[in-house]
């Protein structure tokens, strides 16, 4: 604990001196003898006059209560003389100390700001929408843009000829994005390659938030989240691969490097 500043210190006992000689005896009170015990008391133990003059005054009315119980008047109307005699002398005793400006506090230590003050700034998991969100959406926007725009200079997307029902093209692949479905037609039944297994995954994605309620935005804290949507992106990865690139004439299996590619971009 940090110790009293020396002026502090000098001016606290200069104060309790100045409050002894104003409660110093003047005209032989009994109450102020009493009063001066209690100084010498104080002065030889260190506790404050007005604290030793309290506690005197409470064991003296405690005794006295104690002797009101069992001895009769006499010893009341001496035990309330006695009190009355206490009180004044805790009254005179008690000391007016004032310091600047009136005020009657005192300084007991000087305690460091770095204690009791925590300085420590504490870490927030949440930035504004704006500037943060939307420039990295309007950067991805700009990126897919430009994407889109070199793609479609450089690959051709021609419109191919009427269909005839007479000439069917061989293999006849759905579009890119229903590739994968086509693929599990090919590999099950119907009820269990269009119904069964895109509803399993359907409800995973849907039931996942549930299951895995961890309010954290962290890849590394939501772990069942981020396996289930990678399987099932995986999973119509491969199938979308497969119904592209490695399925010729009559949709049989082939490998493009030695039977070539049956997809049109």
């Amino acid at each position: 604990m940090t110790e009293i500043p020396e002026h502090l210190r000098k001016r606290a006992e200069e104060a309790r001196k100045k409050a002894e000689g104003a409660a110093a005896p003047d005209g032989g009170n009994p109450a102020e003898e009493s009063g001066g015990d209690v100084d010498a008391a104080a002065a030889a133990s260190g506790i404050p006059a007005h604290l030793l003059a309290r506690s005197k005054s409470a064991k003296t009315k405690s005794s006295g209560s104690a002797a009101e119980t069992g001895g009769g008047t006499a010893t009341a109307v001496a035990t309330a003389s006695t009190g009355a005699v206490a009180a004044a002398a805790t009254v005179a005793a008690t000391p007016n100390i004032t310091g600047p400006a009136g005020h009657t506090q005192r300084l007991l230590t000087v305690v460091k700001s770095g204690s009791i003050q925590d300085i420590k700034a504490k870490p927030m998991d949440k930035v504004h929408t704006w500037p943060h969100l939307l420039v990295v959406e309007l950067g991805a926007t700009l990126f897919i843009t430009a994407f889109l725009t070199f793609f479609s200079i450089f690959v051709n997307a021609p419109l191919l000829r009427l269909a005839d029902v007479n000439a069917t093209p061989n293999p006849s692949k759905a579009p890119w994005y229903f590739l994968g479905l086509q693929e599990l037609l090919a590999l099950f039944h119907p009820m269990v390659a269009g119904v069964t297994i895109p509803g399993i995954g359907l409800a995973a994605l849907a039931l996942a938030p549930y299951i895995d309620r961890n309010p954290s935005n962290r890849p590394e804290s939501r772990k069942f989240a981020v396996s289930v949507f990678t399987i099932f992106m995986m999973f119509w990865a491969v199938l979308s691969i497969i119904g592209s690139f490695f399925r010729g004439p009559g949709f049989q299996f082939v490998f493009p490097w030695v039977e070539g590619i049956f997809f049109d971009l």
